[in-house]
């Protein structure tokens, strides 16, 4: 029997930096929509399930899931370790690819090398986040549900909680990782493309305004690299946000 391949999604409202960003407006449709419809057309994926908390915060993301026919998933807002696996696992998933809400410029092509180097090389996970090429916002995380099972079942620490992956990072000794590094036509570390500040929503609606006419909603990251080398400015948009780390 082929194995299971889920993307879960971790959404929520209570953004404390840009709140709602996931249903905020690209161009007609809201974020979270605009990444499902980049994983719909990812060709390794048996389903999606958005996973997000049980807070009355989150039940536009509910109503939101179910109108668009996307399976849903309610557990802790500050567990999201325990939220991901149950989600997975109410899909009866085998293999995790792991996606946050907030990257409503993900390649479907990325997502799918990801899945592919994962089933054809012995790892425990395989991952582009790890050590920075790729943009950040195109990240991809593939994983056996197992392996989260067992990290969830054991591990108290608030920060692997929290985290979902850092446990496998932080253990090296334990899991195997490979690392997808991007091809120089792609390697833009510094790049922000994921949804955290109102800059970064300015950039991405920017980006779909100026490569949707031509491309349509699913261009992916060698058309995005090429709009931003004719149009530099863009990137200056959001280039002076940050990230919080892990711990």
């Amino acid at each position: 029997m082929s194995q299971r391949i889920i993307a879960s999604i971790e959404a929520r409202m209570g953004s404390s930096r840009l709140p709602g960003k996931v249903l905020m407006d690209i161009h007609g449709k809201p974020a979270l929509a605009r990444l499902v419809d980049r994983l719909r057309a990812c060709q390794t994926l048996t389903d999606i399930v958005v996973a997000t908390s049980t807070d009355p915060r989150d039940d536009a993301i509910a109503d939101w899931a179910h109108a668009y026919g996307v399976a849903l998933f309610r557990g802790s807002e500050e567990d999201v370790l325990d939220r991901v696996a149950k989600a997975q696992a109410s899909l009866a998933s085998d293999i995790v690819v792991e996606i946050t809400g907030d990257c409503p410029l993900l390649d479907p092509e990325i997502i799918d090398l990801g899945v592919e180097s994962f089933l054809a090389n012995p790892c425990d996970i395989l991952t582009n986040a790890r050590i920075e090429s790729y943009p950040a916002g195109t990240d991809v995380q593939v994983y056996r549900l197992a392996a989260l099972q067992d990290v969830a079942a054991r591990i108290d620490d608030p920060a692997v909680r929290e985290h979902v992956t850092l446990y496998f990072y932080e253990n090296p000794n334990l899991y195997r990782c490979i690392d997808l590094l991007a091809p120089a036509s792609l390697r833009w570390p510094g790049l922000r493309c994921q949804l955290d500040y109102a800059e970064d929503l300015a950039f991405i609606r920017a980006v779909y305004a100026e490569l949707m006419p031509t491309h349509g909603p699913l261009f992916g990251l060698p058309v995005l690299i090429d709009l931003l080398k004719r149009k530099p400015e863009l990137a200056e948009i959001n280039i002076h946000c940050v990230e919080k780390a892990a711990r």
